[in-house]
Parts: structure tokens; sequence; C-alpha cells
């Protein structure tokens, strides 16, 4: 599977402060601020998503997919980082945005543009905390169980997803369970 969550922002959280050192130390003070910034929430990001703590309302993530205004401004080095790793993960791996595990049932990642559904207005089971609800996904019927990427939903969370889909299912709605960046 490779490195947690935990690990590679707690990287990140480094690399950002090493950076501001730097900056500070060749009298770009004022430059040097914004790396003490994306330092500071990368290391509170990577605390929160550490297996032993496994907090992912600390985004503050809403049940229809979206983010109070307050975390998008205290968050953002976070949200705005995964988005463009997201992107970039797409680019290089080419990797298929979804697969069919079952008859109308689809596991991948999260759906940045409207290609990324699978076909049939899929009901869809989103296991991010650190995505917002695509735009193009507002009419499907929607589930939110937040869950930090490389980790699993408590096992109440799962119980009631899968109970949330089987109704979905009942009803022939394909089911789309995606968390942040898919199977690989």
């Amino acid at each position: 599977m490779g490195v947690g969550i935990s690990v590679l922002i707690g990287l990140k959280a480094t690399v950002m402060f090493f950076l501001f050192a730097s900056l500070r130390i060749y009298g770009f003070t004022f430059l040097s601020m914004p790396f003490l910034y994306a330092s500071l929430v990368s290391l509170l990001v990577s605390i929160a998503a550490h297996p032993l703590i496994n907090l992912p309302m600390l985004l503050g993530k809403n049940p229809d997919g979206s983010f109070p205004i307050w975390a998008i401004i205290m968050f953002s080095p976070f949200l705005y980082f995964v988005r463009l790793f997201s992107i970039l993960r797409r680019f290089s791996n080419r990797e298929e945005p979804y697969t069919e595990i079952y008859e109308g049932i689809y596991v991948g990642g999260w759906p940045s543009s409207p290609d990324n559904l699978p076909p049939g207005d899929p009901a869809i089971v989103d296991c991010t905390c650190e995505f917002p609800r695509a735009s193009h996904s507002v009419g499907n019927a929607y589930l939110c169980v937040p869950t930090w990427d490389t980790r699993s939903p408590q096992p109440s969370e799962i119980e009631m997803a899968v109970r949330w889909a089987c109704r979905k299912s009942e009803q022939k709605r394909p089911i789309f369970v995606h968390c942040a960046y898919g199977m690989i």
C-alpha cells in the first residue's frame, strides 16, 4: 500500500518548515510566513491523520460534501495541495477513474470531472475528508463518510454506508464508492 498520509504530509510539513527557515535566514521574513503557515497546517493534518488519532472531522467537511468557509481558509494549504496532487497523479498514472467490481457497483477515486463518474446516474458513497463533493455530482444521491486517505471508516460507518448503498441498489441505481485516489 505504501506510506500513509500522516507520513507524507509530515514530510511536507518538514519541507515547508525548512523553506520558511531558509528564507528567514536570508532576510525574506515576509516571504517566509506562508511557508510557516503551510508547515503548521501540514503538521496538524499529519497528526490528525495518524492511525492512533484518526480525526477526519478536523477538516470540517459537511454531510453534503461541502467545506465551511472557516475550513477552506484555515486548511487551504492542505486542501489545495491534495487537489494538485490528485490532478498530477491522474495524469501520471493514467489509471481508470473507476472499476466495476460487481454488477452495478463501482470503486474509484475522487470524481474530478463528469467523465470520472460511472454511467447510469450512480449513488455516491464519498469516503474522503479532504475533497469536496464534485459540483457535477450534485444531482446524484450522496452519502459522505469522511475518511483520511489510506485509512478505513469506523465499523459503524461502514455498516451505515452498506445499508444506504443497498437501499439505493434496490432502486436499481448503480453505486460508486470512492476514496481520494482510487485503487492504486
